[in-house]
């Protein structure tokens, strides 16, 4: 299993905005092969700030799979008007070091 992590910065002014959104497209991962789950966590430090976790079984379910479908432009169509600049995102993987 893999983890997307996506940091969005959003609109100040938008949070509101953009959580409904968010909630509204949560059952377009859901549906998606390949994902186990997901989140959003709101920084508290930077208010405006988001971080969007998604459980995946592989990078590819994300990268080909879900990016290449109706559900992620459904996603971006939802909640792409309050980013304040394109999310950064990257993927990994649990380490087991014994704890």
């Amino acid at each position: 299993m893999i983890w997307e992590i996506a940091e969005i910065d959003v609109k100040p002014g938008s949070e509101a905005a953009f959580e409904a959104a968010a909630a509204e497209a949560a059952p377009l991962f859901k549906r998606s092969k390949g994902c186990h789950g997901m989140q959003i966590q709101r920084s508290i430090e930077n208010p405006s700030r988001y971080r969007l976790i998604v459980d995946w079984e592989t990078v590819e379910d994300h990268t080909v799979g879900f990016r290449g479908s109706e559900e992620f432009q459904e996603w971006r169509r939802l909640v792409g008007p309050h980013f304040a600049e394109p999310p950064r995102v990257e993927h990994t993987e649990k380490l087991d070091l014994g704890f």
